[in-house]
């Protein structure tokens, strides 16, 4: 539109291309404003940008978007959208560093190398109580770190016989809870099957 505004009027240009005037006269503002070097935005984010990467050098060129934002705020006073400085950041080819998140591991794979048959072959509900005990291990996240929980099932009622939270994974957490089980059911006929992942 610019260089062909000496042939066509701005109103005719920008009904034919279906963009607006105000929208146009905008554009043309702002290069005007580069041209002269009146331009204030950009002496604004060449100063933003100085800032977003001291701040990014200071923390070992750790940080991230989300912590630079509030380190701009924090320091300079100086308030913009967490989205705004991670497109600066990618402009000027810098990026945190985000650590992987911790994972515990809740099956410890055997060195042993033949498998245990499975005796359950999918089949925990054999219609009577104490002839399948399942168990599993899961971890929690709490405020002090992770804990992992075993449980003890009975295949026939679904119900929890059994329990232990611990912050080790270990066979003792798998004894403690069978223990409690074998507790609250007391005698347990011969041929019980005691099934776990693994």
């Amino acid at each position: 539109m610019q260089q062909e505004k000496a042939n066509y009027s701005i109103k005719r240009m920008a009904r034919l291309l279906k963009v607006s005037r105000s929208g146009y006269y905008k554009w043309a503002d702002t290069q005007q404003k580069r041209l002269s070097g009146k331009d204030n935005r950009a002496t604004f984010y060449d100063d933003v940008d100085r800032k977003i990467h001291q701040i990014w050098k200071d923390s070992d060129e750790v940080y991230g978007a989300p912590r630079i934002t509030a380190e701009l705020t924090e320091r300079y006073r100086i308030t913009l959208n967490r989205k705004t400085v991670a497109k600066r950041m990618r402009m000027m080819g810098i990026e945190g560093i985000s650590p992987r998140a911790f994972v515990p591991v809740t099956t410890i794979q055997s060195k042993r190398k033949s498998a245990l048959p499975d005796l359950v072959k999918r089949m925990f509900d054999t219609g009577e109580l104490n002839r399948v005990w399942m168990s599993d291990i899961t971890y929690l996240r709490t405020s002090e770190g992770w804990l992992y929980l075993c449980a003890v099932r009975d295949g026939h009622s679904r119900r929890v016989l059994g329990w232990a939270m611990d912050s080790v994974q270990d066979t003792c957490l798998v004894e403690r809870a069978l223990r409690m089980a074998h507790t609250l059911r007391g005698d347990v006929p011969n041929g019980l099957v005691f099934h776990a992942d693994r």
